[in-house]
Order: structure tokens, then sequence, then C-alpha cells
């Protein structure tokens, strides 16, 4: 009985109709010849009361409720969660779902209204976007159900504890998986490069057909076959790609919620699959006062498990990044020459030239890109209406500092040293756009 009376909830329908009986015998004691008719309202209330109850407590049926979630989530995206409700009631019932998420999304009025058809099976989809990595618990399931008087509703509590990993952004990894696969890189915004110079490998000689360059007709095999044969080459294959992490504080700044570190993460992670894809060889490693997390470059099948189990456990350790020890590391354990793929972030000139000795000896020996980031909140505040002194000293201030990251771009050109200075949720698009652009000029 005790169990009983836990799970009954009054609904607002019940309150309202009470108030309005109140009300009703209020106004009967200056108007008594309509107590009579409050009276049998009353009465009908109570029946309709118990009739509810019997209906959402003595029937047989019930709501069943289930909630089905992904193996795991993706980072900085948004991913689908599934609620799954089962109505065995002999009538249409109302549903209200609340479902324990977890603490991370600091969202605590998820309340979902519906109805549900007798015998129905019904599915509900909602999103979560995820803005760390780790794991993710979600609690109890939670339904309120009532009948169509709607006077009260029947609480049902599923244990359904779960919980979750969140990983690198692997959507973003499937987008641009399927474009590399199909040779289609430069949609979503991605350039497409014109090819320079005769770079690449050669594949095989085939008919000449309108538009192959004739300076690559083979005259012997013409000679031969009787007909036109073309030389036709591909790029250069198992050349190593290295994404290399800063994980000092710098990385820590949060841009639209999630911090420049996992930025460079799932940026990390899809271009290790393009390298891959394109017969390169994808590797990774992290530095912050020390070298870490090293991932060899390789085009084995279980490379990108690798890789992604180990940007998973990539954490910010808030210390200055030591490039000395990354160029020690580089020199020791690189021996070919690679394509080294630097997140990291610059704010100021003086930053860029305490590191720029060691910048450029890695130069010397791999080709090098440097890849940092603008302060689009600094470019927003920049671009406002100045209204008073106060704002134009604050923004002239901020004009200075967006400059200052065009002036270290220009730096590093200066010494020949790759550069990409990218919004961050362009990073992924321009980081591919650079990969595409020295693998047509053939730099590497």
């Amino acid at each position: 009985m005790l169990r009983l009376f836990k799970n009954i909830y009054l609904e607002k329908r019940f309150f309202a109709l009470l108030i309005g009986l109140i009300i009703g015998f209020l106004i009967s004691f200056m108007y008594p010849d309509v107590f009579g008719v409050f009276k049998i309202l009353f009465y009908l209330f109570l029946l309709a009361f118990f009739v509810d109850l019997l209906l959402v407590f003595g029937s047989k049926g019930k709501i069943t409720a289930e909630r089905i979630l992904p193996d795991k989530l993706s980072n900085g995206d948004k991913n689908t969660i599934r609620l799954r409700l089962i109505n065995s009631y002999l009538f249409t019932a109302t549903v209200r779902i609340i479902d324990e998420i977890p603490h991370q999304f600091q969202k605590r009025d998820f309340d979902l209204k519906t109805s549900i058809e007798k015998g129905e099976n019904k599915f509900f989809d909602y999103t979560l976007r995820p803005v760390e990595r780790g794991v993710y618990a979600f609690g109890d399931l939670i339904v309120f159900a009532g009948s169509p008087l709607g006077l009260i509703a029947r609480k049902y509590s599923y244990d359904r504890a779960q919980e979750v990993p969140v990983y690198p952004s692997f959507l973003q990894l499937r987008k641009y998986d399927l474009m590399a696969f199909t040779n289609r890189l430069f949609e979503y915004g991605l350039k497409k490069i014109r090819r320079i110079g005769h770079t690449m490998e050669f594949e095989q000689i085939k008919d000449y057909v309108m538009g192959d360059d004739i300076r690559n007709i083979n005259w012997k095999a013409t000679a031969k076959k009787g007909q036109l044969m073309v030389n036709q080459f591909q790029d250069e294959k198992s050349q190593p790609i290295y994404s290399v992490i800063d994980m000092g504080r710098v990385m820590k700044m949060p841009f639209n919620e999630l911090s420049l570190l996992d930025y460079a993460i799932n940026a990390t992670l899809v271009i290790s699959n393009i390298a891959i894809k394109k017969q390169d060889k994808a590797g990774m490693l992290s530095f912050s006062n020390g070298v870490s997390n090293r991932v060899a470059a390789e085009r084995r099948s279980s490379q990108m498990n690798l890789i992604m189990e180990t940007l998973y456990n990539l954490k910010t350790d808030f210390v200055e990044s030591d490039f000395g020890r990354l160029y020690v590391d580089v020199k020791r354990n690189i021996n070919q020459r690679s394509l080294l793929l630097l997140y990291t972030n610059f704010e100021t000139l003086d930053a860029l030239h305490r590191q720029l000795p060691y910048l450029q000896a890695m130069a010397k020996q791999h080709l090098l890109v440097v890849i940092f980031f603008e302060n689009t909140e600094l470019i927003k505040f920049a671009d406002k209406k100045a209204e008073t002194t106060q704002q134009v000293f604050e923004q002239t201030i901020a004009e200075k500092f967006v400059f200052e990251k065009k002036l270290i771009v220009n730096e590093l050109r200066k010494y020949g040293i790759q550069t990409i200075l990218t919004k961050p949720e362009n990073l992924t698009i321009n980081t591919i756009n650079k990969y595409l652009e020295i693998k047509a000029r053939g730099l590497l």
C-alpha cells in the first residue's frame, strides 16, 4: 500500500478542478441555491479520481521503457540518444519522460511529454553534445503515465544506469573518410589543389585520351602498340605523417565549449585516417614539459584504433611546453624525413621567438607545419562599435593582439616554416587542405 502511494502523482488538472470546487463551495455560502450543484460535481470529481486510479493502477497494463545508447559518443558532435517506450495499457496513455543524463551536460530540465496509443511501441530521439572526453554516467529513466482523464499519474522508475565513453570526434572521421574514399575531399570547403611538376611515382602505362599531358607520352610503348600510350603517375606513398600535439596550458583555452586541445585531437584523428587512406604512414606524439604518447608512423590495419585510444587519454597538464625536449625527441626517434603537423598556440611574437630556434632546427630535417589559432572572441570584440573612450582603448589593444597573430605567420614563413592560422572550428578542414597541398606540390 505504501508503495502504491509513493507512485501516485497528482496532475495539474486534479488541482485545477479541486480549486474550482473549493471556490464553488465558497460561492454557495452567498448563493445557497447552487450548493446542490457543486455537491454533485464534487461526487463526480471523486468518482473520476477513483476511476482514474483503477485505470492506472488496477489494470494489468503498464509502461515499459529503455534507453538505447551507442557504444561510444563523439566529442564535440551532436550524438543521438534513443528512448523506447511500450504501452500495454488498454487505453492511450499520456506520458512524461525524465532521463537522468550525465552531470557533465549540466542539463536539469530534461522533460519530454507525449502520448502513446495502446499496444504501441514508440521511439523518441534526442541529442547530446559532449565537450569533454572521458566516461559519462547515465542514471535512471523515469516515466510518469496517466489515463485520458488526466487526474493522476503513475511513476515508473527504471534502473537504467549506464556508462558510455566519449571519444575524439569519430563522426568527423567518418564524414571525411567517405570523401577520401571517393576522392571528393575538395568538397565541404576543401580546396582542389593544382598539381605542379612531376614529383610523383610511376603507376602504369595507359592509352592516351584527350586531356592527357603530351609530355608523358611513352614513345617506346607507342611504337610497339601502334597507338599513343602515356605514362600515368600517382602520389608518392608511404611518407610518414606525424601529428604533434602541444598539451601545455596554452591549449586549454576554450572556444565554443571545446578546448583547443580537443580541436587538435579531433583534427589529428581525421588527418591520420586520410593519410592512411592516401597510402601514407600516420603517427603522433604529444608534449608539454616532456614527450609522451608516441605512436610510430605506420600504415597497418590497427593503426587507427591505436591512435584513437591514445588520443582518448590525452589531458592538459597546465605547464609550460618545452620545445627543446620536443626537438631532441624528434631528432632521436624520427629518422626519416617526415611531415610534422605541430598543433600549438602563440599569442605574442615574444612567445614565438623563445621557441623559434627549436622550430628552425626541426624544419631543417623535416617538413614542419606550425598550426595555431585565431582568437575568435578577441576578433568579435575588436569588430564591435566603440561608444566610450574606455572601449576605444580596449579595442585598440584587442586589434594589436589580432594583428600580432598575422606577424607570427610572416615571421615563421620568413624562416621557411609552413603555417596555418585558423579559427578553431575550421581546424580540420584547413589541416586537410595543407596536407593535400603538400602532397600535390611534392614538398615532402
